[in-house]
């Protein structure tokens, strides 16, 4: 077998019809992902629905009532080979939905592109993706300047979206000289995969070469071991087999381990007796590896979904209260005390009430705005106090950043965003 290239995960943002989908159409056409028949098809099926032009993004909007609005609605992820990495390309939706996923499951995005049009530059929702991508951790990002058919492919105009996202750039502290600004024209297809022969003044990379010149993420192997449940399955012959995906450490065979807070919070312990991925056998599984173990002293009722394992020497946290920072995306009125939304922390999902706002912080440069207000807005971030209705396991942010974010929902849709940034362990 040839050895697996490294794998990145890239989430496409921006503002609603800045040429996201689009954009990652011409990206899997022109390097070969799709093939002519099927874009012919969606072409036709664009031509048909009075869409002409949208064929690119018809290639990520699968969804027939998304054709027939336009708009992106639901994640989809798509392959993408380069010569030298394996990307999985998250769409992610110009609307609010797509920071539940970023910041639950595994589209934790290792790398982000933003898509801002050249005949609008920074909009609201560009701004709010990129403070996202800096809260939730995406290191690294490439800004794809595009339409730029649409501006005459003018290198003023460019220079100035280039100025402008540059401004907002830093004012959420990411180092604009590690940003690359690429001019693009998804529409007609100048430098995304090929070099475009009408913006002879930029001599940079196109925006497939640049994705290759993104550094794989380094897996947080040297964390302590922490494995969220998904499900626990009773298995004739072998026993109880959870399955889960590894956040953080790495988990052996023969390991003691511990499950927390399992049984009324006191935790449970067991030994791994096997370990399996698509139906092979490991000796190990490390971060980002979905897998499925075989437990050795537990039986089935011991455990749920929602419950974290870790080794003995390193118990997952126990917490009856904690501190978190908070965004309020996308709340129908205003976040008050006592309000008790469902958390999606991990695999868990819990009723956690809010119990005080401690300060309501610039969501932008993190500085105090104001000392404990008593409710929260849509776009306003604060620390708050928070306790749940049962223990729960969750991480400090500065301890195990994986284990430390959540969503909060509400009546179907996500209407804050967070990490934990303090806690008080449970007795």
């Amino acid at each position: 077998m040839a050895k697996e290239k490294p794998h990145i995960n890239l989430i496409f943002i921006g503002h609603v019809d800045h040429g996201k989908s689009t954009t990652v159409g011409r990206l899997l056409f022109d390097s070969g992902v799709i093939d002519e028949q099927t874009m012919r098809k969606l072409k036709d099926k664009a031509q048909e629905l009075g869409k002409g032009g949208f064929e690119f993004a018809f290639v990520m909007d699968n969804l027939k009532e998304e054709r027939e609005r336009g708009v992106t609605i639901d994640l989809s992820y798509k392959k993408f080979n380069s010569s030298k990495y394996e990307f999985t390309i998250i769409d992610a939706p110009g609307h609010k939905d797509f920071i539940k996923n970023m910041i639950t499951g595994s589209s934790q995005a290792d790398a982000g592109v933003v898509v801002v049009a050249a005949t609008d530059g920074v909009k609201e929702q560009t701004k709010e993706h990129i403070f996202l991508s800096r809260t939730l951790g995406v290191g690294q990002l490439v800004i794809a300047v595009n339409k730029m058919d649409a501006v005459q492919y003018k290198e003023d105009t460019f220079k100035k979206v280039q100025e402008e996202v540059t401004a907002l750039l830093k004012t959420v502290n990411y180092d604009p000289e590690k940003v690359v600004f690429v001019p693009i024209s998804a529409f007609e297809g100048d430098n995304v995969v090929k070099k475009g022969e009408n913006m002879s003044w930029y001599s940079g990379p196109t925006l497939a070469e640049q994705l290759d010149l993104l550094s794989p993420p380094e897996k947080p192997t040297d964390l302590p071991l922490r494995l969220p449940l998904q499900d626990v399955y009773n298995i004739k012959g072998l026993g109880v087999v959870p399955v889960g995906r590894v956040e953080t450490g790495v988990m052996k065979i023969n390991d003691k381990v511990v499950i927390a807070p399992a049984r009324e919070g006191k935790g449970v312990t067991a030994e791994v007796k096997s370990i399996e991925m698509h139906h092979e056998q490991l000796q190990s599984a490390e971060p980002g590896d979905n897998v499925g173990f075989n437990l050795r002293g537990i039986e089935q009722k011991d455990i749920a979904r929602g419950d974290v394992l870790g080794h003995t020497n390193s118990v997952p946290t126990v917490v009856k209260e904690f501190t978190a920072q908070i965004v309020v995306l996308n709340h129908p009125s205003v976040m008050t005390i006592g309000y008790t939304p469902v958390f999606h922390i991990h695999t868990e999902q819990v009723a956690c009430k809010i119990e005080e706002i401690l300060e309501q912080i610039d969501p932008a440069s993190g500085e105090v705005v104001k000392e404990k207000p008593d409710m929260l807005k849509n776009g306003e971030a604060a620390k708050v106090r928070i306790i749940p209705s049962k223990p729960i396991v969750i991480e400090k942010q500065a301890d195990i950043p994986q284990l430390s974010r959540f969503a909060i929902r509400d009546a179907g849709q996500t209407v804050a965003a967070g990490m934990c940034i303090d806690l008080v362990k449970k007795e």
